[in-house]
């Protein structure tokens, strides 16, 4: 702790738009100067931010206790420990990363030109982050910036400015400042920095302001990756262990106030256990804070326009309340509410809550649960399925998402070497560990021709022979292994395969019954040679 820093947390300070101008010409810069494609500058930059985090904790600890109530506790789980871990887990792994990758299914022919894949930076890159996760949702994709040999400019959201000014210390303080910055403001500033060239834009956020900031990318052919929301929907049958499902769809709604892109928006039930699910959410209610919402680790909404935002949801839905309720302007406390609706078109089902509020509705039968899920919102980030195996493997198949988790609530993106992202409305790209590196580079294909391959490559040249075509096609040329009604047919190619591959397709598994047979054929002979005592 002796490293751990104190003191007043700054106040929040837009940066002066001359300044983000001399930054981002600055980054521009420093990266034609190649200094942060080496390795070794990457990796150190990256650790020199996992103790920037952890001197900064207790700051952290401060920082998002004030601008959204959240505890310290839940500060650690999903900040601070996220962070540290992402960190570790790169820096070890980059060098294995970056190196050149095989070309998959190269034909003999283009051995010697030594085809490779390297994944190389895409420039600079401009990172938008969002409120709810201060810390996680700004510096997961600056790690995966900075491994893929990138500068770098943050722009944290102005809805929580005490971690914003944290962020900035840390950058400050911890990363070199010719390659990566951060620059706090509202919507001034924003539209100042992207007035500028970038190579890469993420946006975490909602799907509206996702849209305007690809609309103004577009106009500069900038490619986005862009993490938005969604009415997530958890679907919960007759054969679910209900009591489970409603803990852990529970606990998705009381993490950060249900302020989280990835918690369901609504639950489908099967009617015969609705009662029963019911009276399970309310138990669990208790259970999680028996002193009530007021008394307990809940955070708070992060301002009162997304206070009353909520609460107009609440307040014009037609359906009927059967947990929570509870609601304190002055503290911007919402009390974990379930609404039991009965048609798509309600304010509950329509809208995002973005809260800890959500909304039940019964149905009889699962394919009526999928219909009604597609039309609420066709791509979603997230879905929840409990139920059985066949119940969840028809959710699977029918709904479309960005990710998906079986039997609790969104495992898929707690961990950090999976990727999380969107589809269609929900966003576009993914990022997390091995998956930032590949979305933050550029995959350059490089051959490397010798002098002797024109004997190979005379067909290209003029004038064009037919002879030299012929031999081409002969050493490159690939038959169909198929008919015209598009079925595999079954040539010599497949027999000699099938007879020499003992009747399997992978020559690794081939290799293996091979190896077996020669074995026991050892085996056997060896039995013989002791038999006639040789």
């Amino acid at each position: 702790m002796a490293h751990q820093k104190t003191g007043p947390i700054p106040a929040y300070e837009p940066a002066a738009l001359d300044d983000i101008t001399a930054h981002v010409e600055r980054l521009r810069k420093t990266f034609r100067t190649n200094k942060t494609k080496d390795m070794n500058f990457r990796m150190q930059q990256i650790r020199k931010l996992y103790w920037a985090v952890s001197d900064y904790e207790q700051l952290i600890e401060e920082a998002v206790m004030k601008d959204m109530g959240k505890s310290k506790f839940e500060a650690h789980l999903t900040e601070i420990d996220w962070i540290k871990n992402e960190a570790i887990n790169v820096a070890n792994k980059l060098e294995t990363w970056a190196k050149d990758e095989h070309v998959v299914d190269l034909p003999m022919i283009y051995w010697p030109m030594r085809p490779r894949i390297r994944n190389e930076p895409l420039g600079q890159v401009l990172i938008i982050g969002a409120y709810n996760f201060p810390f996680q949702l700004n510096l997961t994709p600056v790690i995966g910036a900075i491994a893929a040999g990138n500068c770098v400019l943050l722009k944290p959201s102005e809805l929580s400015p005490h971690s914003a000014m944290i962020l900035k210390k840390i950058f400050d303080e911890y990363l070199d400042p010719d390659c990566y910055v951060c620059v706090n403001g509202a919507l001034e500033e924003t539209k100042h920095v992207m007035e500028h060239k970038f190579d890469k834009i993420v946006f975490t956020g909602g799907k509206k302001t996702g849209a305007i900031i690809a609309t103004k990318a577009a106009q500069s052919l900038t490619p986005v990756l862009l993490e938005l929301g969604g009415q997530n929907p958890a679907f919960v049958t007759k054969n679910a262990d209900v009591k489970l499902a409603a803990r852990r769809l529970m606990w998705q709604k009381c993490l950060n106030a249900g302020q989280v892109c990835l918690s369901h928006n609504y639950v489908l039930i099967e009617r015969p256990v609705l009662n029963e699910f019911i009276a399970q959410v309310n138990k669990q209610y208790r259970v999680f804070m028996p002193n009530g919402g007021k008394e307990s680790d809940l955070s708070r909404i992060v301002n009162k326009g997304h206070f009353d935002r909520i609460m107009r949801m609440l307040n014009n839905s037609k359906g009927k309340v059967v947990m929570g309720g509870g609601s304190d302007e002055d503290k911007l406390w919402i009390e974990p509410t379930a609404v039991l609706v009965d048609d798509v078109e309600d304010t509950m089902m329509a809208e995002e809550s973005f809260g800890p509020i959500w909304s039940i509705m019964p149905f009889d039968n699962l394919d009526q649960a999928i219909d009604i899920a597609n039309k609420v919102d066709p791509t979603p980030l997230a879905l929840f399925t409990f139920g059985s195996d066949d119940e969840n493997k028809k959710v699977l198949n029918n709904v479309t998402s960005g990710g998906a988790t079986v039997n609790d609530a969104f495992f898929h993106a707690m961990i950090n070497a999976t990727p999380l992202g969107g589809i269609g409305s929900s966003g576009q790209g993914n990022y997390h560990g091995y998956y930032s590196f590949k979305a933050f580079s550029h995959q350059r294909v490089i051959t490397q021709v010798p002098a002797w391959a024109d004997k190979v490559l005379r067909v290209r040249y003029m004038p064009y022979s037919w002879n030299e075509l012929s031999r081409y096609h002969m050493m490159n040329g690939h038959k169909p292994n198929f008919d015209r009604d598009g079925n595999v047919t079954q040539g010599l190619k497949y027999w000699l395969g099938f007879v020499f591959g003992l009747g399997g397709k992978s020559t690794s598994g081939a290799a293996v019954r091979w190896g077996f047979i020669f074995t026991l054929i050892a085996m056997c002979l060896r039995l013989k040679r002791d038999s006639l005592g040789l």
